[in-house]
């Protein structure tokens, strides 16, 4: 049953293509049936389903995933923001010759639609024009019903983030209850999750073959239904579902396993959805045995009862190599919106068109991030020739380009051909974070490939300026002041957005974020080189409110460095707690899943109330008059009512303005003076880094 493949992929182009490829390569992907009879097409292979519009770019999941499958061979229609409230939509194309695969989009539609407050959103980036209400709630279990309400037959395939990150018994924020694994209420058939192109091309030319879906039970990064208790012939299972301290010890993370080849044939049973359900400490054990078995080199299976039936998890997806990268972002996209949306604009296509994606992962393992839980920790970069030919193809043929590549990056800006020293180290490594406390004595941090990317990148003919927006490592990069140089001098346009999240130990290392210190010494750096360069240059950081494990004097000491800095926040980010990340585990269940779980175990404080969360969000933005009320309120009941006065060195006036008062001229952003023009530009560029 499981072959050579479950440990050495073929190669992701290596498969015979489908007879279908013969039909040539679709100028955009069709979204109706005149497209199909343009291109020729009696029916479609596959149909995918995605709560975005249709951008036919690297960007965008359906985009990339249907060109894949295009260059196996398939005829790939798309379904985009379809008309939910009935089953019509789903048979514009008529009924996919193999499966529909069933996608939100490249965010989970809850964290798309909804405020950290549960407000609902007015619009969407996402959407033509950039309305919102284009996608239910929960939209994989909506799509994944009318499809099958519209093809009762058709295999249907889950996949994206939303599908990754509910994968198991989770937490969801806005129901404030622990729900089923999402495969269990949509009724699919597969759950891809992760980097799922291995997975995809591999049940495609299975089912091609005509080999019945309920028979693909071997694929890497998939989840499936069984009947309770039934495993494979030559598995063992390891009950992990009581937190005896042991299941979840991570070994000697420098040695690889013992009975390794052992390994790869047992499953961890994790607590069921109904314990999970019912007792908070194994919500969040169950949260931490996951997080540990996320390691393709040494994962296990998982296995998690619902009832009378099993969902199994198939350990996470081989990462890619750079020539399947390379071969991948070489694709044939459009890199445009589809026709049929004429001028309207679509923002998050707007945002990333004259940007590169030069890598994948991340191996920071943020406890409140769930790009760790999706592409996992080990870094897939891309070549310097291919990151190239994609800079000239939008010099080239992306309308607007006036000479500036707005990014070079990925969920990092800097962990570009970032690696375990050791592979065999690598494989057998199970820690949470590669940088926490500190950065691991076996990762390397030599930015030197990517600081002759960004030369190389600069001299592109045509290119006049290339910008780094992804979110950057701070406590890499001082690993590294010949990077913070080049960056500094020659990639910064005017301000660099960094996310130190907190000040307070406490909070931070709730977050498996490093200790301010560090980010104190990348500030020296950075205005260092840019007095250097002769550039006025500043820092634009980010805080998170309401953090698990954050206390109100947290908040406090958090503003008054702050206003020892002179900085004042134009906006600012309360916790939101996403499904399946560590840090939500924290906030549901008041236990710490960042260490073994069991009784006794570390205890973690939540924000719950709105009341506390809105005092956390106002001592970020503590110069806001609308503010001030509720801080003296907070700071004499705190036994600070010292900091209530007129001086300089109280945090809060003692008097309430009638109209909003002026920025005085001491406030200034972390890194020198500017004007309030500039201030204010910089202001209304103020969105946290993804």
């Amino acid at each position: 049953m499981f072959t050579q493949a479950w440990t050495s992929p073929p190669d992701l182009f290596g498969y015979r293509k489908h007879w279908a490829h013969k039909l040539g390569i679709a100028p955009e992907l069709p979204m109706s049936r005149e497209e199909m009879d343009l291109l020729g097409w009696d029916s479609c292979d596959i149909i995918i389903v995605t709560g975005d519009a249709y951008v036919d770019h690297a960007s965008f999941g359906m985009a990339l995933m249907g060109r894949l499958l295009e260059a196996q061979g398939f005829r790939v229609g798309i379904i985009a923001q379809p008309d939910w409230t009935s089953d019509e939509a789903f048979t514009a194309l008529g009924p996919p010759n193999l499966f529909f695969g069933i996608g939100a989009g490249n965010m989970d539609s809850m964290v798309n639609r909804y405020t950290a407050d549960r407000c609902p959103r007015s619009d969407d980036a996402y959407s033509p024009a950039g309305a919102g209400g284009r996608r239910p709630d929960r939209s994989v279990l909506v799509y994944a019903q009318r499809a099958r309400e519209a093809y009762k037959e058709v295999p249907i395939l889950l996949g994206g983030i939303e599908a990754s990150l509910r994968r198991v018994a989770h937490y969801d924020y806005w129901s404030d209850q622990v729900r089923r694994s999402v495969l269990i209420d949509s009724k699919a058939d597969l759950l891809l999750y992760g980097n799922a192109e291995r997975a995809i091309c591999e049940i495609a030319h299975r089912l091609a073959r005509s080999e019945p879906i309920e028979e693909i039970r071997n694929v890497r990064g998939t989840g499936y239904l069984t009947r309770r208790g039934e495993r494979p012939a030559g598995w063992t299972e390891t009950d992990a579902s009581v937190p005896d301290g042991g299941a979840d010890r991570a070994r000697n993370r420098s040695r690889p396993p013992r009975q390794a080849i052992e390994r790869t044939r047992c499953v961890l049973r994790l607590p069921s959805f109904e314990q999970v359900r019912a007792d908070p400490m194994l919500y969040a054990h169950a949260a931490r045995l996951l997080h540990l078995e996320t390691n393709p080199g040494n994962a296990r299976a998982l296995v998690q009862a619902h009832g009378e039936r099993d969902l199994w998890l198939n350990p996470p997806p081989i990462p890619l190599t750079t020539a399947e990268m390379d071969r991948l972002y070489a694709l044939p996209f459009a890199r445009r919106p589809h026709s049929s949306y004429g001028d309207a604009r679509i923002p998050a296509w707007e945002m990333i068109r004259f940007s590169v994606t030069i890598m994948r992962g991340c191996f920071g393992g943020c406890s409140f991030c769930s790009i760790t839980e999706h592409e996992g920790r080990i870094i897939q970069s891309r070549s310097e020739a291919s990151v190239l030919a994609e800079i000239e193809d939008i010099r080239d043929r992306t309308p607007g380009f006036t000479g500036t590549i707005s990014d070079l990056g990925g969920p990092s800006a800097n962990m570009y051909r970032l690696a375990c020293r050791d592979p065999a180290i690598e494989s057998a490594c199970r820690r949470l974070s590669c940088v926490f406390p500190d950065v691991c004595k076996n990762m390397s941090t030599d930015h030197s490939a990517l600081i002759q990317l960004y030369r190389k990148a600069r001299a592109v003919p045509g290119v006049k300026r290339v910008l780094i927006a992804s979110g950057l490592r701070y406590d890499l990069a001082v690993h590294s002041p010949a990077y913070v140089r080049e960056l500094v001098t020659h990639h910064v346009g005017g301000y660099l957005k960094i996310a130190p999240e907190h000040t307070e130990t406490g909070p931070l290392e709730k977050m498996l974020k490093p200790d301010i210190s560090s980010f104190e010494r990348f500030r020296q750096l950075f205005e260092q080189f840019s007095r250097e360069a002769g550039k006025e240059q500043y820092l634009i950081p980010y805080f998170i409110a309401a953090h698990p494990g954050t206390s109100d004097r947290d908040m406090l000491n958090l503003a008054l460095w702050l206003k020892r800095n002179r900085f004042r926040p134009d906006q600012v980010q309360g916790f939101l707690p996403t499904p399946m990340a560590l840090a939500t585990a924290m906030y549901h269940s008041g236990w710490n899943p960042l260490r073994p779980v069991r009784p006794g175990a570390e205890r973690v404080s939540v924000v719950r109330g709105q009341r506390q969360r809105r005092l956390h969000k106002a001592f970020l933005r503590w110069h806001d008059p609308d503010n001030w009320p509720l801080l003296r309120e907070a700071l004499r009941r705190m036994g600070h009512a010292d900091l209530i006065g007129n001086g300089k060195r109280h945090l809060v006036p003692s008097f309430q303005p009638t109209s909003i008062a002026k920025p005085r001229a001491d406030d200034q952003p972390i890194s020198g003076k500017r004007s309030n023009r500039s201030r204010q530009r910089a202001g209304n560029a103020r969105r946290r880094p993804t």
